[in-house]
């Protein structure tokens, strides 16, 4: 009389799924936000190590400066590359996403200039939502 019928068992598994199917995809979703901080991150520091080149060199693109590319971030989700050539006086920097992160189509890849400007070349053309 206190027992739990198969249907009873069954309409639990299905509720439990449909909560799964539901919350999954946003779970993913915040992990790929999550891993867009690394790609961040390796841009800025990469973009303060030129500004310290033109600080003592007044260009970006001295013998001197020790940035070579390409430069991986540290958790490895991103790859940073120049847009083009770094100039003296000024120059545009790509992360480009790799590994696991490379299923993220919504930003895709980031970019920062030397005039501070930030983008995404994906899906989404919110910088606000990328940065």
């Amino acid at each position: 009389m206190g027992g739990v019928t198969l249907v009873e068992l069954m309409i639990v598994v299905v509720i439990v799924g449909i909560l799964a199917a539901v919350a999954y995809p946003s779970y993913q979703d915040q992990v790929r936000k999550t891993r867009r901080a690394d790609g961040k991150s390796v841009l800025l520091q990469t973009a303060q190590q030129l500004e310290r080149c033109y600080t003592r060199f007044s260009s970006y693109n001295n013998a001197a400066c020790a940035v070579t590319f390409p430069i991986d971030s540290p958790e490895g989700y991103y790859v940073v590359n120049p847009v083009g050539v770094v100039g003296a006086s000024a120059f545009t920097l790509s992360a480009a996403p790799q590994g696991a992160q490379v299923s993220d189509t919504k930003c895709g890849t980031l970019r920062l200039t030397s005039t501070g400007i930030q983008g995404s070349q994906g899906a989404d053309t919110d910088t606000n939502s990328c940065w």
